[in-house]
């Protein structure tokens, strides 16, 4: 018992000699004499805003149309006599591509020529006896009229004749053939295509916000899955209206291809250069916070970081262009945007 009391004498006079001998001395404040707002004001990052001059693109998805291209058919029918064709070789305008038998017609043609030549000697005689006032006017003018009619009917078959041959409208290269010799073609009867693939043309469509800053005449670069250096085009047409449901423009240019690499159907990448601006206002894109208004951004005025409504424009992959809301000098906020509020305290690092 008495062991017990001496050691809880022991320990008392340890707490004791913690609390009163061996006290640290107080620690100085190093905040002492600094106002409480600026001991929590918030650490931030700022860009201070200048105009720049930026050179400003769109890029966009386009498609490869060929310069021209003809579905080949038959506007008469007929049995297919010749097929004059290599699937997949070029062709010449005015080529003979596909022949409709034509004996019928010639026949016809004939029989109009024999008719033509004893109408022609009618006339001769009856004019010799209208003179001679042998026969009234009306009998000599009836003859006039079927020589007239039957020059009528012979340009008829031959434009007939015409029809049974089916040429190349311009040069260019065949397709695969729909059909082979000796068939029998009712009109409308598909025969083979006819494709130009120098030059090519590329559709692509551009915001509508854009569309008058793309002059017909102007170039385009076009870039190709797997080619190195880009392909130049010009702008040849926009279409007169813009699309409804899109609220695109669709823009049609050509290009030269003297090697034929690049093929119709082809998918290209698109980069058009609209006019430069020297007096633009650029900021990060992670300053933009969207909001139910549209978008805000934070500035620091007397300390605080204030919100600002921006409108913006040209977009990059890492800025945008404000067109409302900063003006030159305003010091922007760059970091910590998501923990930021209205008012709240900060300070530059």
């Amino acid at each position: 018992m008495r062991t017990i009391v001496v050691i809880g004498g022991v320990v008392l006079l340890l707490v004791l000699g913690k609390l009163f001998f061996f006290a640290q001395p107080a620690k100085k404040d190093s905040n002492k004499g600094k106002p409480e707002a600026a001991t929590s004001a918030m650490l931030v990052q700022v860009k201070v805003m200048q105009r720049e001059t930026i050179s400003n693109e769109i890029f966009a998805s386009g498609t490869v149309l060929p310069n021209e291209e003809v579905d080949l058919k038959s506007e008469l029918s007929g049995r297919l006599v010749q097929l004059k064709i290599d699937e997949g070789a070029i062709v010449k305008k005015g080529q003979l591509i596909a022949k409709i038998n034509d004996r019928d017609i010639r026949a016809q043609l004939q029989k109009v020529a024999y008719n033509q030549d004893l109408a022609r000697r009618n006339e001769e005689r009856q004019k010799k006896l209208l003179k001679l006032e042998a026969i009234n006017l009306q009998d000599y003018d009836l003859t006039v009229n079927d020589i007239n009619v039957l020059g009528a009917e012979k340009e008829v078959l031959e434009a007939q004749l015409e029809k049974t041959e089916i040429r190349a409208p311009f040069s260019g290269r065949i397709g695969l053939k729909n059909i082979s010799e000796g068939a029998y073609l009712a009109p409308g009867t598909s025969i083979a295509t006819i494709v130009q693939r120098n030059p090519v043309k590329v559709e692509f469509s551009v915001p509508e916000k854009y569309a008058r800053s793309i002059p017909v005449g102007s170039m385009v670069k076009l870039s190709l899955e797997g080619e190195g250096a880009p392909v130049n085009a010009r702008i040849i047409a926009l279409d007169p209206k813009i699309d409804e449901s899109l609220r695109t423009l669709k823009v049609r240019a050509l290009a030269p291809n003297p090697g034929e690499r690049i093929v119709p159907g082809m998918f290209v990448k698109v980069q058009a250069g609209l006019a430069s601006n020297s007096n633009a206002l650029m900021i990060p894109t992670e300053a933009i916070v969207p909001v139910l208004k549209g978008k805000k951004v934070y500035v620091i005025k007397s300390g605080e970081a204030q919100e600002v409504l921006v409108k913006t424009g040209l977009r990059t992959d890492s800025q945008v262009e404000v067109l409302e809301g900063l003006a030159e000098g305003d010091s922007l906020i760059t970091s910590g945007i998501i923990a930021l509020k209205a008012n709240m305290p900060v300070r530059v690092r």
